[in-house]
């Protein structure tokens, strides 16, 4: 599910930790954890349990990487309104410092009255030229003054700015934090599932998640042997092809470990292409084709909310990061309901 300067002053680094305040909703449609049903047969209720909490556990999974790549754009916010504040500050300090030396030397003349300065002066051409070198003076002071003026609005500006990001991202903090409990409490929850079961039914259901919805073979109306749509997408697909037996990690995007959208992200990096975080955001990153027009390196999106995603390999394959405990892999086309392919 997918992205990968100077240090900011002490009062941003507390609000700077993470993700973001319009994902909240999504954790709280995610619900709570329910147990499995009581006297539930591995046939029957476990085997949908586990199913039911890796598909929860991979849409909190996704909010998460929501989360977590607003929240690096809030970071940026704050260290270019850290940068602003500080040059205008530096503005402010030398319309100062200017003003300062200006007043100050006015002060040391003694402020004499121009008329009387005329009638004291032996030489009446040299106070003019003097006079019309104060009125120059004089006239540059007040456009230094209207400017440290215009500085000084604008760094309020930027502080309550800078504030109002801050604040976000104390709220953010919140919100990914109830993220990463929701998918360690689901995942916790199916890993006790499967450990309660005997090494052949866990081998059932392993077999099952790669095999149950389809074989390996092409199917009706897809091509076998077409060649990827373009040379980025052979690039893609050449990265993720190199990512196969590396394992899942929720919220991970390369290059040790993967979840699914992550790993999308992390192969088209390779051929210099970037996508969004999540793989409901890649489902809009290209143009969306019909799945009998498919060739290899599209990406494949899974379940009607475009909760998963995946690379088509060719051959009726997809290579994707299927869940925790597993690693990238091979797996048929058809393994789950297609909701649609992007080409990049």
């Amino acid at each position: 599910m997918g992205s990968h300067r100077r240090q900011a002053p002490s009062g941003f680094d507390r609000g700077v930790s993470a993700a973001c305040a319009a994902v909240t909703v999504l954790s709280a449609a995610l619900g709570g954890l329910s147990a499995a049903p009581a006297g539930a047969t591995w046939h029957g209720g476990t085997r949908a349990e586990v199913d039911r909490l890796y598909q929860e556990a991979e849409k909190a999974t996704e909010a998460y990487d929501k989360a977590g790549e607003r929240a690096e754009r809030l970071r940026r916010r704050v260290r270019d309104a850290q940068d602003r504040i500080a040059r205008h500050q530096q503005r402010v300090n030398t319309l100062r410092d200017a003003l300062g030396s200006v007043a100050g030397a006015q002060y040391r003349s003694g402020g004499v009255d121009p008329a009387l300065a005329l009638l004291l002066t032996g030489d009446p051409d040299d106070y003019l030229d003097k006079a019309a070198t104060l009125d120059r003076i004089g006239a540059h002071q007040a456009v230094r003054l209207r400017q440290l003026r215009q500085e000084l609005r604008r760094l309020a500006q930027e502080r309550a700015g800078a504030t109002r990001t801050l604040a976000e991202l104390d709220r953010s903090r919140t919100a990914v934090a109830a993220h990463r409990r929701a998918v360690q409490r689901k995942l916790a929850r199916a890993r006790q599932l499967l450990n309660s079961l005997s090494p052949a039914e866990r081998r059932a259901y392993h077999r099952a998640t790669r095999f149950g919805r389809g074989g390996l073979s092409a199917g009706p109306g897809l091509p076998v042997d077409a060649a990827p749509a373009s040379a980025r997408a052979a690039v893609a697909l050449t990265a993720v092809r190199s990512a196969l037996g590396r394992p899942y990690v929720w919220g991970a995007n390369g290059p040790s470990g993967f979840d699914c959208s992550g790993l999308m992200q992390w192969a088209y990096a390779q051929a210099g292409v970037h996508l969004p975080r999540t793989s409901q955001e890649q489902r809009l990153a290209g143009r969306r084709i019909p799945l009998s027009r498919i060739r290899p390196g599209d990406l494949v999106v899974y379940r009607s909310d475009a909760s998963h995603i995946g690379m088509y390999a060719g051959r009726g394959r997809v290579i994707h990061a299927p869940y925790p405990g597993a690693s990238v892999r091979y797996d048929p086309l058809h393994m789950m309901p297609v909701s649609s392919v992007t080409r990049i």
